[in-house]
């Protein structure tokens, strides 16, 4: 059961950006694209980009649950603009 919760977040950017580190304790994890642009997750860490580089392609203005994912995911936006919410349960 997760008793701690954070919640961070991180200004868009059109180039890569780390959204969250990893964290081998991660129960859950949220992320909400604050944007009117389209945000590119790469999971595992890594360089995201729009074309080549991605795991999840996240439309304006929603939000992804990704259990217990524990790596490191870093993003890009199609344009800059808005931010990501974050929020991690441990």
């Amino acid at each position: 059961m997760s008793t701690n919760s954070t919640v961070t977040s991180v200004a868009s950017s059109a180039s890569s950006v780390t959204l969250i580190a990893a964290n081998p304790d991660r129960n859950d994890l949220w992320i909400t694209n604050k944007s009117t642009a389209i945000l590119y997750l790469l999971l595992g860490g890594g360089v995201a980009t729009a074309t080549t580089a991605h795991s999840i392609q996240m439309a304006a203005n929603t939000n992804i649950n990704l259990g217990k994912f524990r790596g490191a995911i870093s993003g890009i936006w199609a344009s800059a603009n808005g931010s990501a919410q974050i929020t991690e349960l441990e």
